[in-house]
């Protein structure tokens, strides 16, 4: 597959030109002096460029595993599904004493709750260059640039997911989880993002969504989990396309390839992951990518901008072939709480809101645009939605889709909201909110929960706020088939540098996180919020984005130098609660 782009002459320093109408520039000669005057702007070549020249130019060398053959699975040893103490004691020895919790009768998830675990194309999958997959803007971050990725960490082999998805999905299926949510690399079915589609890449997710099938788990697919195609980054500033166009075309004719191809295989659709956060990477390091010429604070909003539109088209091709599953996108956050009972933390908080989940959860669930206090600082630079625009993002999701892991508290700047809005150089502008994970010191200053791991400063275990978050989404946003949380999970202290696997498999605080996360969960069934499914994040072990892999949050650990995958005690915890609580359970580990 080749593709023709414009490079600048200046190609070997990392400069990319832009050109709006895409005119070559001309340059005069002196007859004098021989010299050469260039027009304004740099000059430029077109090249052809295969898959591999585009590898070769903005990546370079990948890592490879040495399993690059599809491995079928075998059978999980029953010595492996044997819960943890105290969910199980054996036999012998005896005398173990544990006082048990009773079941609360008065809890029960419904029996057609859908639950499992998550994972994600870039960073599970490895096999980077395999089959004609084309490189995307995280290729260049974990290859280029120094220091971005903790430990300068690459998803290139990673959990080798591309080769053993059998053996991953038969494991699962071996612990009687039902549901397993994934994501699709766009640049594997498009190399270029565009253009002309992967065969290789369309058979390999045929099968992992049929072998799903084969062993009763049902596929949940996001489309786009910030795995951006390189080449639409550099031909026209990929979500930062201000024509408001080109980006939501080549989405959408991504997502209509897929949709067509799977269509109801799948009975949960998610087109986006978590726009808040891939919105908020820009902008990109300097001087590996096409330039913009988009202000830095602006970039996420035009992301954003771009992101609805693109969302919006998706939803309403999806419904429009056909797709009877839900379709919905991942929003994600936490609970937001007012630190004292102020008017000025009051107001904090309800900014935070509209700078946060509201930025998308208004334009899909209520009316088709922007929060009021996010819309005050984007008028300035967005263009307004039109009112087919806003018709077509309007009820745009079936379920509200949270990635809920936490809680946090809100409070006013200290030099007041008001002049924070008014001086765009004060570094909370423009949101002007603060943020702490400890109450006040008249509470105590206690932290709001136990802290994960310190290399996710931003998660605490904040469980029991999580029926007041449920209400909170039900309220607000009043989503059609109800609320379900997309992700969640908690990355254990310090497993980083455990060595002994049995100290590893031993994982108390994220055990602890599951049990108590689910008990709220039912707390919210029984108060009436509609909570119609929860996805634990991670179904192992990963590259947790510029974490590298320095940060644990799989319910399976991974050998990464074997590959072999065991159960953490978490994992049973998690599975157990369903088989506890779940309306017409008959689940068994086999």
């Amino acid at each position: 597959m080749r593709s023709s782009l414009i490079l600048a002459s200046v190609l070997a320093q990392g400069a990319w030109s832009q050109y709006s109408n895409g005119t070559i520039p001309t340059a005069t000669v002196s007859t004098a002096t021989g010299t050469g005057t260039a027009a304004s702007t740099a000059v430029v070549t077109s090249i052809g460029l295969s898959v591999e020249d585009f590898w070769d130019l903005f990546v370079g060398p990948v890592s490879n595993a040495t399993v690059n053959t599809t491995v079928a699975a075998t059978p999980v040893p029953a010595s492996s599904l044997i819960p943890p103490p105290p969910l199980y004691y054996s036999p012998f020895p005896t005398g173990q004493q544990n006082p048990a919790t009773p079941k609360n009768q008065s809890w029960s998830f419904p029996s057609n709750f859908f639950w499992g675990v998550a994972s994600a194309a870039y960073q599970v999958e490895g096999a980077v260059k395999a089959e004609g997959r084309g490189p995307s803007v995280w290729d260049v971050f974990t290859h280029r640039v120094t220091d971005f990725i903790v430990g300068n960490a690459t998803g290139d082999i990673a959990d080798n997911q591309y080769y053993l998805y059998k053996q991953d999905i038969a494991r699962i299926a071996a612990l009687g989880v039902p549901y397993y949510s994934f994501s699709i690399s766009w640049s594997r079915v498009f190399p270029f993002g565009r253009g002309e589609v992967n065969e290789q890449a369309l058979l390999h997710y045929d099968d992992l969504i049929n072998t799903c099938l084969e062993y009763n788990v049902q596929p949940i697919v996001t489309l786009y989990h910030w795995d951006l195609p390189l080449y639409l980054q550099n031909l026209y500033g990929g979500w930062l396309d201000e024509s408001y166009t080109d980006i939501v075309n080549d989405y959408v004719e991504y997502a209509r390839v897929i949709f067509s191809r799977y269509g109801n295989k799948v009975q949960h659709w998610f087109t986006f992951n978590e726009p808040i956060v891939f919105c908020g990477e820009y902008p990109y390091p300097e001087n590996y990518f096409k330039a913009t010429s988009v202000p830095v604070k602006q970039q996420p909003y035009v992301c954003g901008h771009n992101f609805l539109l693109a969302h919006g088209q998706a939803y309403r091709l999806a419904k429009s072939l056909g797709i009877n599953g839900t379709i919905s996108f991942k929003n994600n956050g936490g609970y937001r709480i007012p630190l004292t009972n102020s008017s000025a933390d009051a107001l904090a908080t309800q900014r935070a809101w509209d700078f946060n989940e509201g930025w998308f959860a208004n334009p899909v669930f209520i009316n088709g645009d922007y929060p009021q206090y996010l819309k005050e600082y984007v008028s300035d630079f967005l263009p307004e939605f039109t009112a087919e625009q806003k018709a077509m993002i309007n009820g745009s999701a079936d379920i509200f889709a949270e990635d809920a892991y936490t809680a946090q508290f809100y409070f006013a700047p200290s030099n007041t909201i008001e002049s924070c809005v008014a001086n765009s150089s004060d570094p909370l502008y423009p949101g002007c909110f603060n943020t702490t994970y400890t109450y006040s010191d008249q509470d105590g200053g206690w932290n709001i929960g136990p802290a994960a791991d310190p290399a996710a400063p931003w998660l605490h275990k904040t469980s029991d706020w999580l029926p007041a978050f449920l209400h909170y989404i039900q309220d607000t946003w009043k989503p059609r088939e109800g609320v379900a949380i997309t992700e969640f999970g908690f990355g254990e202290p310090f497993e980083e540098l455990k060595t002994i696997r049995a100290d590893i498999l031993s994982d108390p605080l994220r055990s602890s996180y599951y049990h108590d996360y689910l008990e709220g969960v039912l707390i919210a069934l029984s108060e009436g919020v509609n909570v119609v499914g929860t996805i634990a994040w991670s179904i192992f072990d990963n590259l947790e984005w510029a974490e590298g892999y320095s940060v644990k949050f799989g319910m399976q650990y991974v050998n990464f130098t074997t590959q072999e995958r065991f159960y953490k005690a978490s994992f049973f915890e998690y599975v157990n609660m369903f088989k506890t609580y779940q309306q017409g359970s008959n689940l068994t580990i086999a």
